[in-house]
């Protein structure tokens, strides 16, 4: 190779190694000239473009979904998603509120909407919410190109294995993806709940995002190696890479056979201390990856994307029909149905928008749904409804500060089973009721909490930043986010005993529970479940099979008296590389190094691997 090799790191998001071709995916700019309309006839028909836009969209977008890949089916309701964001309240009225009063023209006037929805997006505390305005990006990219007249890029062209780099790749674009082409998929965009992330790990393609800037490192056909795990994308890689890159490879592909071929199998640790292991999902579409990776039920499910991106709120028989046909698919497991979990700023399209100087402290969560009781009863009643059918459904309230709060939720729900119960429509009345355990209010009181509920379920990523005061996508200090810190793994501890003392079960479904280097430390906490990513699961079930909990008590007895998180983690790493060498062999490109001398057996496989895949392509 004569090309000097270049390392752009990102975000790795879906394990794996891809080696070969770049396939970038590229799109011309969008002209948007700026002017003001002139008469009440330039008015009309800018108004008229616009909805002829929007329809054609509405059109494409349908073709699209009738002829999605069979692989991909699960995924085709997020297209239906992006059908009802074309009229939602806030694009649509938006942009003809400002053809007809303030006389922008048409493409003007929708990336001004665009913009003023951009910044409602911005105020919103969580983060997979947050993340959620790509997709009205996608959908208004859509209609502007329609608007401009400019055809639509597709992967029809694609005659080889490629690797698909873009800036971007929106539900519609990964939709048209030739997977028996598609080795894996890098993006400038994008972070660990994309839905190009959440596709790539549904599918086992490697996948990195949030590079921001890999569309300008390459070209079509550059030769590409993409670690899905550390996020590495390396760009015209030397001999000596390739060799490394398709060892571990082989090493990783291996290893993820074996592990996935044990995924079924109950998570029970060397002395026989048994552990459940769940799956956190947002779409129903995932069902698909949570049995195929052994879950042994749903630890968290978020009901909050049926309230996103709608111009109004959903209604009842929408959200019972989705929360049954969920129950069901996971019957007899379990499915752990959480509350609506938005702040009042998503709401502004439905309710009165409400001031708030410090919304992550505000009307949110458990407080916006007593606060507006009608939608909290709406949902309540589908999801009671959905219990009368396969009777595996738990409910849990979020952000519960303290049993004040949790009793007058309680009562709501009474309410509502009352009325069913005087309408003569079944439910089932055993239905299990939980808290999730987030804010350090519920952990001083977790004792008084669990004499309330049947279950808690500690929120680390929440605990983490209400305990610490720190804002993990602030840029400034997002460092000081430390889930090893001593308070919090105190607070931890705290929670389990209280509800251990009254019998009750304790999970933890944060992001601390699918992250494999934190086993020792989780099981040592005695949690009795954990809920995850679905493509975690392998993965922490095998580490849980493999640990000893005697051991792991004592190394958490240990690890509660140190000071920092730093001495923790130190600890720590030297405890799980030495415990699971050849985990962190594969999983880990930090714990190796590229062997300069490259031995003959080496360099034999590299070119055997490089003329197999010649020979495919």
């Amino acid at each position: 190779m004569d090309q000097r090799s270049t390392i752009v790191q990102g975000i790795g998001v879906s394990p794996g190694i891809a080696i070969g071709k770049a396939h970038l995916f590229e799109r011309g700019l969008i002209p948007i000239p700026y002017h003001k309309l002139l008469g009440e006839e330039a008015v009309d028909e800018d108004c008229r473009r616009f909805n002829a836009a929007v329809d054609k969209t509405d059109a494409d977008l349908e073709a699209i979904k009738q002829n999605i890949h069979p692989d991909l089916k699960e995924h085709a309701h997020v297209l239906e998603v992006h059908q009802m964001i074309l009229r939602d309240r806030s694009l649509y009225d938006e942009t003809l509120r400002l053809i007809r009063e303030e006389k922008y023209n048409a493409l003007w006037a929708l990336m001004r909407a665009l913009v003023k929805a951009h910044e409602l997006f911005r105020s919103l505390d969580d983060e997979y919410i947050r993340s959620r305005v790509a997709d009205v990006d996608a959908v208004a990219e859509r209609v502007l190109r329609n608007l401009a007249g400019q055809e639509e890029e597709n992967f029809n062209s694609i005659r080889e294995r490629v690797v698909v780099v873009a800036h971007d790749l929106s539900p519609a674009d990964t939709a048209q993806l030739q997977l028996e082409r598609t080795l894996g998929l890098v993006t400038d965009m994008g972070g660990r709940t994309s839905h190009t992330s959440i596709l790539a790990r549904s599918l086992g393609i490697p996948a990195v995002v949030g590079t921001e800037s890999i569309t300008n490192c390459l070209q079509t056909g550059d030769l590409l190696i993409v670690d899905g795990t550390s996020g590495k994308v390396i760009v015209n890689p030397s001999e000596k890479q390739i060799g490394f890159y398709y060892e571990r490879q082989e090493e990783l592909e291996e290893y993820i056979k074996g592990i996935s071929r044990k995924a079924h199998l109950p998570a029970q640790t060397v002395d026989e201390y048994r552990v459940g292991v769940e799956a956190n999902i947002e779409l129903i579409e995932e069902v698909v990856g949570v049995k195929d990776n052994g879950a042994e039920g749903i630890g968290l499910y978020r009901t909050e994307f049926f309230f996103m991106n709608r111009v109004d709120v959903p209604d009842e028989e929408t959200l019972f029909s989705e929360y049954r046909e969920l129950s069901e698919l996971m019957a007899p497991q379990c499915v752990t149905m959480r509350t609506l979990d938005l702040g009042s700023e998503k709401l502004a399209t439905w309710y009165p928008k409400l001031h708030e100087n410090n919304p992550a402290l505000g009307l949110r969560s458990i407080r916006l749904c007593l606060h507006y009781r009608e939608l909290f009863k709406t949902q309540l009643r589908a999801i009671l409804r959905a219990t009368a059918f396969a009777r595996n459904i738990r409910l849990m309230f979020p952000l519960v500060s303290g049993v004040g709060e949790l009793r007058e939720a309680k009562q709501v729900l009474r309410e509502v089973q009352e009325e069913l119960t005087a309408q003569r429509i079944p439910f089932d009345e055993q239905m299990p009721l939980g808290v999730m355990i987030e804010v350090p209010s519920a952990v001083a009181v977790a004792d008084l909490l669990a004499k309330e509920v049947d279950f808690f379920s500690i929120g680390t990523n929440d605990l983490i930043q209400y305990s610490l005061a720190i804002d993990r996508v602030n840029e400034h200090i997002a460092y000081l986010y430390e889930p090893l810190h001593p308070a919090v793994l105190r607070f931890i501890r705290q929670t389990v005993d209280a509800a251990h003392k009254a019998k009750i079960r304790v999970s933890i479904c944060g992001e601390m529970a699918g992250e494999s280097l934190y086993v020792p430390i989780l099981l040592g906490l005695q949690l009795d479940s954990l809920s995850m990513n679905p493509q975690s699961i392998p993965r922490v079930k095998n580490l849980i099979c493999r640990s000893k909990m005697r051991e792991c008590r004592r190394f958490v007895a240990k690890v509660l008296q140190m000071s920092t998180a730093e001495e923790i983690s130190a600890v720590l790493q030297e405890m799980v590389v030495k415990t699971f060498p050849e985990e962190f062999k594969v999983f880990d490109p930090s714990t190796l190094t590229i062997d300069e001398s490259n031995s003959y057996k080496r360099k034999k496989r590299m070119k055997n691997k490089v003329r197999k895949s010649e020979e495919t392509s």
